[in-house]
């Protein structure tokens, strides 16, 4: 009976997954942004705090 229950758990959270991957369902890969300077990634549409770090 366990073995039941972790098998369906496994199969569901493959199934999940794989729909997580599919980018025609609305998933949307990010392009990550780099600062030229420093070479951080940058999160958000604000500038890089590079200058102000030194």
């Amino acid at each position: 009976m366990i073995l039941k229950i972790v098998l369906l758990f496994l199969i569901g959270m493959g199934v999940l997954a794989w729909f997580g991957k599919m980018h025609w369902l609305g998933g949307k890969r990010l392009r990550q942004r780099k600062c030229p300077k420093c070479g951080r990634y940058q999160i958000g549409k604000g500038r890089c705090n590079c200058k102000e770090m030194r």
